[in-house]
C-alpha cells in the first residue's frame, strides 16, 4: 500500500470518527429542540404577554370576519374589568360581569374606565397608551379655557371662532391653529395641573399623535364635570361637547337613559399599525326615571385600536356603553339605540347623519412618523 493510499484511508477514518461523534450530538440537539417547542406550545399565554403581542392589522374598509392571514387576539377573559362601589357592591359585581360579557366575543385592544358621582369606579387596562386621534381636541379646548382664565379674560372672538368648530364638527384646521397658538409648554403645564400620568403631546403640529390613556382621559373629563374643578369656565366646555353634531355622537351615548344629556367627543383614525383607533369619551347628566333626588353625573371612556374597520370599533364601544348605562340606570326604561352602520347599498330609510361612515378623522398620518412611532413605542404595554 503506497503512502498516498494510506493518507486517504487515514483521512476517511478521521472523518468517520468525527461523524460518529457528531450524529449523537445532533440527535441530542433535535430532541432538546422538540421538547422546548412542545413546552412552549403547551404553556398558557399570560394576559400581559398576549396583549403586548397585539395584532398589526392593515387599515381598510372591509366588513365581516377577520382576514384569514391576519394575526389578531380576542378580549382576554383573564383580564376582566374591575368595578368597585362602596355604596353598591352588588352593582359593581354585576357591571364587572356585564362589561366582560360585552367584550367576550370581540377582537381588538380595549381600555375602559367608568366613574359616577356616588363613588363607582370601573377600570380595564386604564394605563394602556393609544394614539389619541380627535379626542385630543378635549385637551386643546380645556387648555385654551385655562389660558384665558390665567390671563384674566374671556375667549377672544378668534378663539371662539376656532374652538366651536373644533369640538362641534371636529374641524382639524381649527384644532391645528389652537394647538399651535398654545404651544407644548402651556399644554404640558395644563396636563401637570390635571395630574395626568401618561399623556404625551404629539410632536410638532401632530396633535392627533398625542398618546394618552383611558385613565388620563377620565381625569380630563373630570376637569369639566367636577363642581370643585379649578377650571371656572368648565360649563362652556361641557356645552360645546353637548352640541357635537349628530353623525359624530356614536359610541358611549349608546344605551343612554332617556332624559339624560350626553357630552361626547370621539376619535376615529386608521394607521399602518394597530388598524383603526376608535375612541369615545363622554359625560352624562340627568335624573334616572323613578329615582328621587338631585341629578346624577357619570363618565365613560373607551379607547380601542386593532379594529379592522371603524364600524367594528364603534360596535365594541357601544356594547360596553349599553351595559354601563343599563347597570347605572337599573334598567329603568328604554335607552338610546345603537347607531346604524352604513349599509353596503345606498337604499336605506336612514338619513346620512345617523350612519357610521368609514371616513378617517384625519388627525394624523397613516404611515409611521419617523422619529416618533417607528415602531410605535409603548403603544400596548
Amino acid at each position: 500500500m503506497g503512502p498516498h493510499i494510506r493518507r486517504i484511508r487515514n483521512t476517511q477514518r478521521i472523518r468517520n470518527t468525527r461523524h460518529t461523534r457528531y450524529v449523537p450530538y445532533v440527535r441530542h440537539c433535535r430532541t432538546a429542540l422538540v421538547a422546548a417547542l412542545a413546552s412552549a406550545l403547551l404553556t398558557p399565554v399570560s394576559a400581559v404577554s398576549a396583549t403586548a403581542a397585539s395584532p398589526r392589522l392593515p387599515a381598510g374598509t372591509f366588513d365581516g370576519p377577520w382576514p384569514a392571514d391576519a394575526t389578531s387576539h380576542r378580549f382576554l377573559p383573564d383580564d376582566p374589568a374591575t368595578c368597585h362601589a362602596p355604596h353598591a357592591p352588588g352593582l359593581a359585581a354585576r357591571l364587572s360581569r356585564d362589561i366582560h360579557a360585552a367584550l367576550s366575543s370581540r377582537r381588538g385592544t380595549v381600555s375602559v374606565v367608568v366613574r359616577d358621582d356616588l363613588g363607582l369606579v370601573c377600570e380595564l387596562a386604564g394605563e394602556r397608551q393609544y394614539d389619541s386621534a380627535s379626542v385630543a381636541k378635549v385637551l386643546i379646548m380645556e387648555g385654551l379655557l385655562r389660558r384665558a382664565e390665567k390671563l384674566g379674560r374671556s375667549l377672544t372672538r378668534w378663539e371662539t371662532a376656532n374652538v366651536r368648530p373644533m369640538i362641534v364638527s371636529s374641524d382639524n384646521a381649527a384644532a391645528r391653529r389652537l394647538w399651535t397658538t398654545q404651544g407644548h409648554s402651556h399644554l404640558n403645564g395644563f396636563l401637570a395641573r390635571v395630574r395626568t400620568r401618561a399623556t404625551v403631546l404629539g410632536p410638532g403640529g401632530y396633535w392627533g399623535l398625542t398618546r394618552t390613556t383611558a385613565t388620563d382621559q377620565m381625569r380630563l373629563l373630570g376637569v369639566l364635570t367636577n363642581t370643585r374643578s379649578f377650571l371656572r369656565t368648565r360649563a362652556y366646555g361641557l356645552g360645546l361637547l353637548a352640541e357635537v353634531r349628530a353623525d359624530q355622537r356614536w359610541g358611549v351615548p349608546a344605551g343612554m337613559p332617556r332624559g339624560f344629556k350626553a357630552h361626547v367627543k370621539n376619535g376615529w383614525l386608521p394607521r399602518s399599525t394597530h388598524g383603526w383607533r376608535v375612541h369615545s369619551v363622554g359625560a352624562f347628566s340627568g335624573k334616572f326615571s323613578g329615582e328621587p333626588g338631585r341629578d346624577r353625573t357619570y363618565r365613560i371612556v373607551v379607547l380601542t385600536h386593532d379594529n379592522p374597520t371603524k364600524s367594528y370599533g364603534v360596535r365594541t364601544i357601544e356594547r360596553i356603553a349599553q351595559v354601563v348605562h343599563r347597570g347605572l340606570g337599573q334598567a329603568r326604561g328604554p335607552g338610546r339605540a345603537l347607531v346604524p352602520e352604513t349599509p353596503e347599498t345606498p337604499e336605506t330609510p336612514e338619513t346620512p347623519e345617523t350612519l357610521i361612515s368609514e371616513e378617517p378623522d384625519g388627525s394624523a398620518p397613516y404611515e409611521p412618523l419617523p422619529g416618533w412611532d417607528e415602531p410605535e413605542p409603548g403603544a400596548t404595554p
